[in-house]
């Protein structure tokens, strides 16, 4: 892609644009020769970019992924009341199908967040508020995010995660959590299996960008004497409408 004016502005939204859409990272260099700028020039804008938090290099130091101020705007997006109603009516409508309760989720550097949670009306349920923050490593949401991100920048995260037990069921090492990843990875759904809280169950499905990319993460969760991880799998078919139904939305 050359671009057609030497506008400066032009040229920073074409390089956050190339850094969004890359998977796993893109390098300078990659950046400056699929959009024609001269080196010293994408040097230059990746710097002040880098400097203004809209993007920021991944831990091997050269790879480039957004920033923590690109992500702010990203959840402003969310969060607006046109599309957060939206996403919400679609989590509602699930919650009700499947009985239990429906949470759309995303992955901030080590953790997840919760970006949206529709509650039931059992007695017996975890009670995670919006925005609440947890581990990657044993939530069937963090799991499925670090198994459909590149191998090299797994391997890479994994590394760099504190891999604490949260239950007698979490994966403690690299190797263990690896296995784990190998199956979500060719199946793409994902499961708690009392590794985050002993006693409750999850399942996890990716919601994906019109690029193919794991945008977030739509999970179900349930005590497992209520709904054992093998019941709650069954849900899986309803999950993935309600994916179409959150990706037609965030195409809008």
């Amino acid at each position: 892609m050359s671009l057609s004016t030497n506008s400066t502005l032009l040229r920073a939204i074409a390089i956050m644009e190339e850094v969004v859409r890359a998977e796993g990272g893109v390098t300078a260099a990659e950046i400056g020769k699929r959009l024609d700028i001269p080196k010293p020039t994408a040097h230059r804008l990746l710097g002040q970019l880098e400097q203004e938090g809209l993007i920021k290099r991944e831990l091997d130091g050269r790879h480039l992924a957004p920033g923590p101020r690109m992500k702010q705007l990203a959840f402003g997006i969310l969060a607006n009341p046109s599309v957060s109603a939206s996403l919400r009516a679609v989590l509602q409508r699930l919650a009700e199908q499947v009985g239990e309760t429906c949470n759309l989720s995303v992955r901030s550097e080590h953790e997840v967040i919760y970006f949206d949670r529709v509650e039931t009306n059992w007695p017996v349920r975890v009670q995670l508020v919006p925005g609440s923050r947890l581990p990657l490593h044993c939530t069937a949401s963090g799991k499925l995010f670090l198994a459909l991100m590149p191998r090299e920048q797994r391997r890479t995260l994994i590394a760099s995660l504190a891999l604490k037990p949260h239950t007698p069921h979490t994966a403690t090492t690299p190797e263990q959590l690896e296995e784990r990843l190998k199956l979500i990875e060719r199946e793409r759904i994902s499961t708690d299996n009392e590794e985050f809280i002993e006693g409750m169950v999850a399942v996890a499905v990716p919601v994906y960008d019109r690029a193919n990319h794991v945008l977030a993460s739509l999970a179900i969760h349930a005590p497992s004497m209520r709904q054992p991880i093998e019941q709650l799998l069954k849900q899986v078919p309803l999950m993935r409408e309600a994916t179409r139904e959150l990706e037609s939305i965030l195409e809008e």
